[in-house]
């Protein structure tokens, strides 16, 4: 009977173990461009390509993106109505290229944001969900036309042996909400 239940516990030990090491965090690292064939854009986000250099270490999670715009005709709007003169705008809400980062231990960290005439502070939170990974970026922006919030949500996962990448990316605007999924191919 002591056998038994010595050999119960041993197997019961063991398995904690093999759990408990197989709650290492995916690791996202890579350089990532995205696959505009595969992917499910909003028509707003005009994009052409975009790279990725993530970098992961077991505290936080640096991610620096260069995107390359779809030109639209000089006036042109996303809808396809014209705006009088040429201004610019925020892309639909989409953060900019540059780089962000996001602490893994669940605490929220904020940057300024800043640009022209518009500043502001961004919180940032990530949370890793088993094999995903989840990141909120709550920028709050003053500009001469108001202050404003926009909120973007991304959850990652690594499929296809971690060749591949999927965010599906979800952000609130003043202007509505823009919706996409989007495929990254490791270099």
């Amino acid at each position: 009977m002591r056998k038994i239940i010595f050999l119960t516990i041993f197997v019961c030990l063991l398995a904690i173990s093999a759990f408990a090491q197989d709650k290492t965090p995916t690791d996202f690292s890579g350089d990532w461009t995205l696959d505009v064939s595969k992917s499910r854009l909003d028509e707003r986000m005009r994009v052409e390509l975009i790279t990725m250099n993530v970098k992961q270490t077991d505290k936080e999670l640096t991610i620096e993106i260069v995107t390359k715009r779809v030109e639209r005709p000089e006036g042109a709007m996303p809808n396809g109505g014209m705006r009088r003169g040429s201004g610019g705008g925020m892309s639909g809400g989409m953060g900019g290229d540059g780089t962000t980062i996001y602490n893994l231990d669940g605490k929220e960290t904020t940057a300024p944001v800043s640009g022209g005439a518009i500043g502001g502070v961004s919180t940032m939170k990530a949370e890793v969900e088993s094999s995903k990974l989840k990141l909120t970026n709550s920028r709050k922006i003053s500009s001469q036309m108001g202050d404003f919030t926009f909120v973007t949500k991304e959850t990652w996962e690594l499929t296809d042996s971690g060749k591949t990448l999927k965010v599906v990316r979800e952000t609130e605007t003043r202007r509505g909400n823009i919706s996409s999924e989007m495929i990254f191919t490791k270099k």
